[in-house]
C-alpha cells in the first residue's frame, strides 16, 4: 500500500513537470512604427483602431539628410496624448551622411525630448536609426556611448540595426552601449531581390540572438514600394510619397502570408532575447502602399488569412452600379474578370482600371491594370442600364 502511494505521488509529480514543460511560449510584444513626416486627420482613426493590438508607438520625430540638413516630423501631440500608449521617439540619421557630429546630434536629440515633454508627451525611449556601414561602427559606437551618458538614465536608448553588422567584430561593443536593438530584416539590400525573405529573416534573428545579451526586436514590413528605372545601375525607389517621374513602375509588396508564417514560427520557437515584433508602418486610410489595418491586425494576431471577393449591385430605375467588396481579412488584387448575366441593356461602361466587352445577355469586365482592394473595402467597376441583371448568374474571377 505504501509502495502504491509513493508510485501515485511520483506519477503526479511527473505529470506536473510535463505540464510545465508544455506550456505555450508567452506572446511576442507587437509594436508599430508611425513613419509619416506630416500627420493628417487620417491618423486619428488609424491610432484608435490599432490600439487593441499594438502596445507601443515608435514615432518618426527627426531626420538628418546629407544636403537638406535636419527636418522635424510634424506630429499631432494631441492625438498621441489621447492615444496614451508608450512613445519612443525615432531619430533617423541618413546612411549617406559622411560623418556624425557628436555634439550636433546630441543637441538635436535633446531638443526633441524637451519639445515633446513640453507638449505633454511622456517618452518611453529614444531610438536612433542609422544605416551605418560596418566600417563606421567604431565611430557610431562612440556617438551612442556619448548619448547614453548624456540622456537621463531612466530613458531607454535603442538603435535600428542591420544584419550586415553581424560580420563585424565591433558589433558586441556597439550593442553594449544601448539598452535594446531593433533588427531590420526587410529591404536591407537590393529591393530588386524583393522586400522580404522569411527564411533569411529567421536566420538573421537567430544569429543576432547569439551576439546580443540584451532584448531585441524584429522590424517587419507591412508595406510595398515601386521601382522606377533610372540612368544609374540601381532603380529609384518610390514608397509612401509619389515621385514626379515618368516610367513604368514595378510594384513590390510584402506578402502577409509569409509574415504570418514567420510570426507563428517565432511564437513557437523564439530566439533568445527576442522581445517582440515592430511593424513598419502604421497604415493610414489613404496609404496605397501599406497593408490595410485589418490585414495587419490579422497577421499580428496570427489569424487565418483569406480574401473573399463578392459582386455588389445597387439599382435605381434600371441603372445598376456594379462593384466588388472584399469580405475577408486579407487585402486582394483586383479581380481579373467579372461577368454579369444581363438582359435588354440600353448602355453600359467600365470605370478606370477595367474594360467592358458587352455580349448577348452578358457583360464582361476585364482588368486593364494592377490594383488592390483592401480587406473590408469595396470598389466600383462600372455601370449598366438594363431591364434585368441576375446577380445569381454573375461571377467574379480572381
Amino acid at each position: 500500500m505504501v509502495l502504491l502511494t509513493r508510485l501515485i505521488g511520483l506519477l503526479t509529480v511527473l505529470a506536473l513537470l510535463n505540464g510545465c514543460e508544455q506550456r505555450d511560449a508567452p506572446p511576442l510584444d507587437q509594436q508599430l512604427y508611425v513613419w509619416q513626416r506630416q500627420w493628417t486627420s487620417a491618423h486619428d482613426a488609424a491610432l484608435r483602431d490599432s490600439r487593441e493590438d499594438f502596445s507601443t508607438l515608435r514615432v518618426l520625430a527627426l531626420q538628418a539628410f546629407p544636403q537638406a540638413g535636419w527636418s522635424r516630423a510634424r506630429i499631432d501631440p494631441l492625438l498621441l496624448k489621447r492615444d496614451g500608449r508608450p512613445l519612443i521617439a525615432v531619430i533617423r540619421l541618413d546612411g549617406q551622411l559622411k560623418s556624425l557630429n557628436r555634439d550636433e546630434v546630441t543637441t538635436q536629440v535633446q531638443q526633441v525630448i524637451d519639445d515633446w515633454q513640453t507638449q505633454g508627451l511622456k517618452l518611453a525611449g529614444v531610438e536612433i536609426d542609422h544605416d551605418a556601414g560596418s566600417a563606421q561602427l567604431i565611430a557610431y559606437r562612440a556617438l551612442l556611448a556619448h548619448l547614453r551618458a548624456v540622456l537621463p538614465t531612466s530613458l531607454p536608448l535603442s538603435i535600428t540595426a542591420l544584419p550586415a553588422w553581424l560580420d563585424s567584430r565591433e558589433l558586441p561593443a556597439l550593442l553594449s552601449t544601448v539598452d535594446s536593438s531593433v533588427l531590420q530584416v526587410h529591404a536591407v539590400s537590393d529591393p530588386r531581390r524583393g522586400l522580404f525573405d522569411p527564411d533569411q529573416a529567421r536566420r538573421w534573428a537567430k544569429a543576432w540572438s547569439r551576439v546580443t545579451v540584451k532584448p531585441f526586436y524584429l522590424a517587419l514590413p507591412a508595406y510595398g514600394v515601386a521601382l522606377l528605372p533610372s540612368d544609374g545601375a540601381a532603380p529609384i525607389v518610390e514608397s509612401e510619397v509619389k515621385l514626379e517621374r515618368d516610367g513604368k513602375r514595378q510594384e513590390l509588396l510584402a506578402d502577409p502570408r509569409q509574415l504570418s508564417r514567420l510570426g507563428a514560427q517565432l511564437r513557437a520557437d523564439p530566439p533568445a532575447h527576442l522581445a517582440g515584433l515592430i511593424w513598419f508602418r502604421l497604415p493610414l486610410a489613404n496609404d496605397r502602399r501599406a497593408w490595410s489595418l485589418t490585414t495587419l491586425r490579422a497577421v499580428a494576431r496570427g489569424d487565418a488569412l483569406g480574401s473573399r471577393l463578392e459582386l455588389t449591385l445597387s439599382s435605381h430605375q434600371g441603372l445598376y452600379d456594379i462593384g466588388i467588396v472584399n469580405q475577408g481579412n486579407l487585402d486582394s488584387p483586383w479581380p481579373e474578370r467579372l461577368t454579369l448575366a444581363a438582359q435588354d441593356c440600353e448602355g453600359a461602361d467600365a470605370l478606370a482600371g477595367y474594360a467592358l466587352q458587352p455580349g448577348p445577355n452578358l457583360l464582361e469586365f476585364t482588368r486593364l491594370q494592377e490594383g488592390r482592394i483592401a480587406a473590408g473595402q469595396q470598389r466600383a467597376i462600372g455601370w449598366a442600364r438594363c431591364m434585368k441583371v441576375d446577380q445569381g448568374e454573375s461571377n467574379v474571377y480572381p
